[in-house]
């Protein structure tokens, strides 16, 4: 048998009802224990000590005085032969015990309190030496202080007060993580999710927000792997069916076919390198400014370099080979269509890191800078034909700086050419 409910909504609010009733039971037990027993023993002291001084005159025969000290106290004082009462007082009540216990301390006599709840009344006969009875008649609140039937009910009504107040917001947390139960579910069974938007708290948003980032690198993923699936059969089988038609005609000529070979591992190298892209690797310290220099060195040995880096270069967490191979790809894109220079920047902020490569080259027309981002795209009319490559350079770069949490940009370059854009976080 369950004691916990299921549900997260049951399951909040039993989280911040039950600490709650543990609370307030608490501050009540104390109320009781301390304020309600002192409270109620000062008063049943103070009407016992009254009750006690008035008896001592009118056992001695001066009733003209315990009358005067009852007007002065607001007790009614009157004398009988004899009374009809209830078989059963009510010394033993919540409200009389007190006073009963004092008047006991302080008389040598049986005194009998009688309640009349409905009036808020109270009345305390007590045996005369005469063996007459008098009877002290006052308010219940001169030995019952009410003030503890308020305190429960602003115990309970703040309880459910609570209850009111959190409910709603309650419902509408949960309806949050409903709906992004909901679209999780959906986006696991390949569908889309038609109107869902981040809502709730800062932290759902993050969570749905996460999730539909999530649900488009793996639309992207599978996009990829469909594209270069078919790049690879279309890009091999042209310059095997080429080399195939040569063998069979009989003029093949070496230098063609190992130009077509060479084509082919250009390719299938590409392909790998982009495989690799994802590849797990342990995050070290990493500093950029080294990195960048080796790579555009290699890639443009014959290219003017200027650099731009901060005296004191951030250091940060980061998968170094992945970051290498993604400037590298960028780099090297950017000694393929420069004319004479290069230049690499980097700006450090404190919630950021900024890297810019940017080229002399012929650029990219804006309405064009989308498709340079997709896998197995070449922008031929940009960037001219006699440039080979398979289209992965910039997909590679940009998978591993998303990996990274970072972003990438294409824009245009003051120097004429195209200007990338990284920004990774510290």
């Amino acid at each position: 048998m369950r004691l916990t409910p299921r549900s997260f909504l049951a399951r909040t609010i039993l989280l911040i009802l039950v600490p709650l009733v543990i609370s307030l039971t608490i501050v009540a037990s104390v109320f009781f224990d301390n304020h309600w027993e002192r409270v109620h023993a000062t008063l049943a002291r103070s009407l016992a000590g009254e009750i006690s001084t008035m008896m001592k005159f009118i056992d001695s025969g001066d009733n003209d005085i315990a009358n005067a000290i009852a007007n002065g106290i607001g007790v009614n004082v009157s004398f009988h032969d004899s009374l009809k009462r209830p078989k059963e007082d009510d010394n033993h009540a919540l409200e009389a015990g007190p006073l009963s216990s004092q008047l006991r301390s302080r008389l040598n006599r049986r005194a009998s309190i009688y309640i009349d709840r409905g009036k808020r009344l109270v009345f305390i006969d007590v045996p005369t030496n005469d063996n007459k009875i008098v009877t002290f008649g006052t308010s219940m609140h001169r030995i019952y202080s009410t003030s503890t039937e308020v305190f429960l009910i602003w115990l309970v009504g703040s309880l459910l007060i609570v209850g009111i107040l959190v409910t709603p917001f309650i419902i509408a947390h949960t309806r949050s993580i409903r709906r992004i139960a909901k679209a999780a579910n959906r986006f696991g069974r390949g569908l889309d999710a038609p109107g869902f938007e981040p809502s709730g708290s800062r932290e759902i948003r993050e969570a749905a927000a996460a999730m539909i980032t999530m649900k488009e690198r793996l639309d992207r993923y599978n996009r990829t792997r469909t594209d270069m699936l078919n790049a690879v059969s279309h890009d091999l089988k042209s310059p095997l069916a080429r080399m195939r038609i040569a063998v069979e005609a009989g003029d093949a000529k070496p230098e063609d076919l190992i130009r077509d070979i060479d084509r082919m591992t250009e390719m299938v190298n590409g392909y790998l390198a982009f495989a690799r892209g994802e590849m797990p690797e342990i995050e070290q310290i990493t500093e950029l400014p080294s990195m960048l220099i080796r790579t555009a060195r290699d890639a443009a040995p014959d290219k003017k370099i200027i650099t731009n880096f901060p005296d004191a270069p951030a250091q940060f967490y980061a998968r170094p080979m992945a970051l290498a191979r993604a400037f590298a790809n960028i780099i090297e894109n950017a000694a393929r269509y420069a004319k004479k220079t290069i230049k690499i920047t980097e700006v450090d902020t404190e919630e950021n890191i900024e890297i810019i490569i940017e080229d002399d080259g012929p650029g990219i027309p804006d309405n064009k800078k989308a498709d340079a981002m997709r896998p197995f795209v070449r922008l031929d009319d940009a960037r001219g034909r006699d440039t080979g490559g398979t289209g992965l350079g910039l997909s590679i770069a940009q998978t591993a700086i998303e990996n990274h949490g970072g972003q990438i940009f294409l824009e245009n370059s003051d120097l004429g050419g195209l200007r990338v854009r990284v920004v990774l976080p510290m």
